[in-house]
């Protein structure tokens, strides 16, 4: 039997072979006790090989009797170690929980009475939608785009899941965040009550305990963060992921997947509609011109587009701001200001420990580079001339101009909606799926900061913090957008409710930056030999440079040359000239 030996390196990505007694009931996905090198180490069964070699050690015995997965779960795993190359140890210790012994002899969760049928039918009036239905009721791997108005978010994922039960099979529902629970994943427990399987953390036991339930084919819908991609969901007929755009559902350890990409690969593996929602996908997602599900007639709030007052004073939105009962105000920077000058030297403020930019913030000046304390380069001094202008100050001003109480999300607040008669000022970790939003107004200030943040996707970010935030306007509210460039395609996304525009923009963009869509992207490090070893790919562009000795380079190439790419470095890796790899790094 081939077995893959827990131990997640590079350079020992390849199967072992060992010989496996039937009376150990072991097969496909066991876990077992092997002998490696003399030491005793775990490893998955991978399957039986014909590559024999003339001594073969005994597989020592199995532990527990659990089947971790099955040939399906095997080829998605072996997708993404291919993909991201990384080893394949790696992808299935992610793919998996951590095992607690005592559940394994507990029976599984007996099912539940399924929830009650679908009243509305929010999908109806979706074009593209009769093409989603007739794949979902049918056996064969179809994708779709779905961009759903912001008061129907829920409901239609509600329905594409209540329409995979009706053709007998399982759904799988993955959203970005945990806390708190998303709207979608409220709706889902709602509908389908005993037969939905909400897996967003919580403890070992209760993790492992839902997975093994989840295997057993006790629940029909399994709602889950990224992780849960991989769940062991028998006769899967339906993948959606939900705000599929939001960055929490890229992983940022190895194999550093993406769950869109993971769930694409396991639907071709299955057989299964996957659906990819938003109401502003990904530049990726565009990119792959998928069917498209959306509303038909504008199902978008009146955006306005107004020049920056005095620190993002706008005249109309202090207008806006005196009539509304229930508000949101977007703001992207935290604190009250930007310390500009020392006022005992003169000289333009810098951090004295690393000549960073210094904030204000909750009352104190800190460096947001190293975090030290607020302290002049020149003259060490500890008094600084602010340029006003962040969450803080925003709430101030706003004070004045509401007439009802304003509010501050501060870091140790759990975001949430603004009640009646309440303005909540917030950044971009404040944006969430909290279901319909029903406001009477949202702001979006500083909206051109964007254009000057570092990274090659936080343009795109903003974009689709604006559009989930604004989202919370409908049905009857409005929203006003601060920017200084009213036909940038970034500010155009907003007013249409469309990024078609913006994403081609995008994808020039980082065209011209080197780094086109659809390309993969690797940071690998490792010896002086690494930089010409991996010209030889001829990667669209490779930026080399060196940190403490190592040769560190950030290249992206065709995604199609990735397998042969994937080959080569495990063999640098076992050559010592890789050190270390990183997929799809944040740029």
């Amino acid at each position: 039997m081939s077995v893959c030996i827990d131990r997640p390196i590079l350079s020992l990505d390849r199967p072992f072979t060992y010989g496996l007694d039937a009376a150990l009931e072991a097969g496909v996905g066991s876990l077992v006790q092997v002998s490696f090198h003399g030491r005793a180490v775990r490893g998955w069964v991978l399957g039986p090989t014909d590559d024999l070699p003339k001594r073969m050690l005994p597989v020592k015995k199995a532990v527990g009797p659990v089947r971790w997965f099955d040939r399906d779960g095997l080829a998605l795993a072996s997708w993404v170690s291919e993909r991201y190359v990384a080893p394949l140890a790696a992808v299935l210790g992610r793919a998996t929980p951590p095992r607690v012994v005592s559940e394994e002899a507990k029976d599984p969760a007996i099912p539940g009475t399924p929830g009650p049928g679908s009243t509305t039918s929010a999908l109806s009036s979706y074009r593209g939608v009769d093409a989603l239905f007739r794949s979902i009721a049918g056996p064969g791997f179809e994708a779709f785009t779905l961009r759903p108005a912001p008061e129907d978010e829920d409901l239609v994922v509600v329905e594409a899941v209540h329409a995979c039960l009706r053709a007998g099979r399982r759904a799988l529902v993955i959203v970005p965040e945990a806390k708190p629970i998303p709207g979608v994943a409220r709706a889902l427990e709602a509908a389908f009550r005993a037969r939905c399987a909400t897996s967003l953390g919580g403890s070992k036991r209760g993790r492992y305990r839902t997975w093994l339930d989840v295997q057993a084919g006790a629940f029909d819908v399994v709602v889950g963060s990224r992780p849960s991609v991989f769940a062991p969901v028998p006769q899967l007929g339906l993948i959606v992921i939900s705000r599929e755009s939001h960055p929490a559902l890229r992983e940022d350890r190895a194999p550093y997947y993406h769950a869109r990409d993971v769930a694409l690969a396991r639907g071709r593996i299955a057989g299964a509609t996957v659906v990819l929602s938003s109401m502003s996908p990904s530049t990726e997602t565009a990119a792959l011109r998928l069917a498209a599900v959306t509303p038909t007639g504008r199902r978008w709030p009146p955006v306005e587009i107004v020049k920056p007052g005095f620190e993002g004073r706008a005249p109309r939105l202090v207008r806006a701001l005196g009539e509304a009962k229930r508000a949101f105000l977007f703001s992207p920077l935290p604190g009250y200001g930007i310390a500009a000058v020392c006022r005992s030297c003169g000289q333009p403020a810098a951090c004295a420990a690393c000549g960073g930019l210094l904030r204000a913030e909750e009352g104190r000046v800190r460096c947001v580079v190293c975090e030290a304390e607020g302290r002049c380069k020149h003259c060490g001094a500890q008094d600084f001339g602010l340029r006003r202008g962040g969450r803080e100050r925003v709430e101030e001003w706003a004070i004045r101009a509401a007439s009802v109480p304003v509010k501050r999300l501060g870091p140790d607040d759990v975001p949430r909606l603004p009640k009646q008669g309440e303005i909540l000022v917030g950044g971009p970790d404040d944006v969430r799926d909290f279901g319909r939003g029903g406001l009477d107004l949202v702001a979006i200030l500083d909206a051109d900061l964007a254009e000057r943040r570092p990274g090659l996707t936080a343009r795109e970010r903003a974009v689709t913090t604006w559009m989930e935030a604004i989202a919370w306007a409908r049905p009857d509210g409005r929203a006003i957008v601060q920017s200084s460039h009213a036909s940038d395609p970034a500010v155009q996304a907003l007013v249409r409710g469309n990024p078609d525009r913006f994403h081609a923009d995008e994808t020039r963009r980082r065209a011209e930056a080197g780094f086109p869509v659809g390309s993969a992207v690797f940071r690998i490090a490792g010896s002086a030999e690494l930089e010409g070893a991996l010209a030889a790919f001829a990667p669209t562009t490779m930026l080399t440079s060196t940190v403490e000795d190592q040769t560190v380079c950030l290249l992206a190439l065709d995604a199609a040359r990735v397998p042969a790419f994937g080959r080569a470095v495990r063999e640098l890796a076992a050559r010592e000239v890789v050190t270390r790899v990183e997929a799809e790094p944040h740029l």
